[in-house]
């Protein structure tokens, strides 16, 4: 039986409906009732107006155009070299391409570090240029930037965990917040960037139980990548699930290839594994400390 066929119906129709009606445009309000309704999350990255479309048609219900594309379309080795004005461009080409998603863009390293004021120009330049909702790295200073673009009408996403922006200072790609002083910092760093007006959580690579005790803190909707199964969604980068990145990936990535016949099945498998709760299994794709 194909993932399609036995597909959830969810708040706004089935999870693969792009054969059917045109889907609801998703906005803020019907995430934050997915969460009520205890509906998972199914998001996926999206860099061009190709892969957008696609995904918009197989029923994921947000679209991260990330700083990742740095290493996955560009080839470098981190995130750290993608500029502002790269990601206006592939945030102008997937709004292009998407019709409902939910749309989200980074804010890429060094255009927000600044200031403030850095911070709210280098947003409402991703805004205009077609995201829905902006997504910055890491806890405590990013505190003040968060409730500044929230009073100015801006979505903010925050990301806590192993932030690839800081990859060096954490000391590589690595699983944060094992001993209770990390767990407590990123507990309390979750909970202040609740308290600023952060809709949505990022947890990348954090312990599984620890996502889940955040997860049932924080106001908003927590995204998990590499954090268990607990958290309110799952986000994976689509060249992963898709198994065309180069070289070893990560542990918590499965890929969904495998045994579709197309792209498309492909990403419907997702949000399918997604909304009912077979992905990500916590024994592979978990972190217990």
């Amino acid at each position: 039986m194909s993932a399609e066929s036995t597909a959830p119906q969810t708040l706004y129709g089935s999870a693969s409906n792009s054969d059917a009606a045109p889907r609801k445009p998703m906005t803020l309000h019907r995430l934050r009732a997915l969460r009520e309704a205890g509906e998972k999350v199914a998001m996926l990255t999206a860099y061009d107006a190709a892969s957008a479309s696609l995904l918009d048609a197989a029923g994921v219900d947000c679209l991260l155009v990330g700083d990742s594309l740095g290493m996955v379309m560009q080839g470098h080795a981190s995130t750290l070299p993608v500029t502002l004005e790269q990601m206006v461009y592939h945030t102008q080409c997937a709004a292009r391409g998407n019709r409902s998603a939910w749309l989200i863009a980074d804010l890429p390293f060094g255009s927000y570090q600044g200031s403030v004021e850095q911070a709210i120009a280098s947003s409402v330049a991703l805004m205009q240029a077609g995201a829905q909702m902006i997504k910055l790295e890491g806890g405590g200073w990013t505190v003040p930037l968060a409730a500044a673009l929230v009073a100015r009408g801006i979505p903010v996403c925050a990301h806590l965990g192993l932030t690839p922006q800081s990859v060096h200072a954490l000391g590589g790609y690595r699983i944060q917040g094992r001993d209770a002083q990390a767990a407590d910092t990123l507990r309390q760093h979750a909970s202040d960037l609740g308290a600023a007006g952060a809709a949505m959580l990022v947890l990348e690579l954090v312990p599984s139980d620890l996502a889940a005790r955040i997860s049932a803190e924080f106001p908003g909707i927590t995204i998990g990548i590499g954090a268990g199964s607990r958290t309110h969604g799952q986000v994976l980068v689509l060249h992963d699930m898709l198994d065309i990145t180069r070289g070893p990936k990560p542990r918590f990535v499965r890929n969904f290839m495998l045994g579709a016949p197309s792209v498309l099945d492909a990403v419907r498998a997702y949000v399918h594994a997604v909304k009912t709760g077979t992905f990500p299994d916590e024994a592979v794709h978990g972190y217990t400390a």
